[in-house]
């Protein structure tokens, strides 16, 4: 082997976040920024927030929060000996923050007509694992919010009731007259 041809590195992986997991887990749509503001480190944090904003139709906001995963995610790899243009395989569950990030991010920035960067961001998402953009498309849609919430959470009892159902508007009523000169 020549120095030119460097064996490809290890497969990479980002650090499991169980207790990121819970919290998003357990957050509703307003408090997914109070998970980032407790664990600011966490590329799985800052994905959920990307993808929040880019579910919402924020693509400025969905964006930089991707850039800031992404770029976590870029620096907990190369801690660990990843270089870029390696594998991170979907396979991994950690991973798929980081390579979420990416496909927010290019989405984001086709949007903001940014194709060039959303051209690179693409081929960056190939490059760690080619089959994540046909995952990614298949699993998560730009309309939901990423969590998996717990069946138990959906199902808990609430501490008040719903207040009942408010009167429908009525329509003023239009006398036959109206309009006529």
């Amino acid at each position: 082997m020549t120095p030119e041809e460097s064996a490809p590195g290890p497969e990479a992986s980002l650090a499991d976040e169980p207790e990121v997991r819970q919290a998003l887990a357990e957050a509703d749509r307003a408090s997914v920024a109070a998970v980032v503001a407790e664990h600011p480190s966490s590329p799985l944090a800052w994905t959920e927030l990307a993808d929040l904003a880019d579910s919402e139709g924020r693509a400025i906001e969905a964006y930089a929060f991707a850039a800031v995963a992404a770029e976590l995610a870029r620096e907990q790899l190369s801690a660990s000996g990843w270089r870029p243009g390696s594998a991170v395989p979907w396979a991994d569950e950690p991973n798929r923050a980081y390579l979420r990030a990416l496909d927010t991010q290019r989405r984001a920035a086709a949007g903001l007509g940014l194709d060039e960067r959303a051209g690179r961001l693409a081929d960056e998402l190939a490059d760690a694992d080619a089959e994540a953009p046909a995952r990614i498309a298949s699993e998560f849609t730009p309309t939901q919010l990423m969590p998996i919430v717990s069946a138990a959470a959906l199902f808990a009892p609430t501490a008040e009731a719903a207040p009942p159902p408010a009167d429908p508007i009525e329509e003023p009523a239009v006398s036959a007259t109206a309009g006529e000169d």
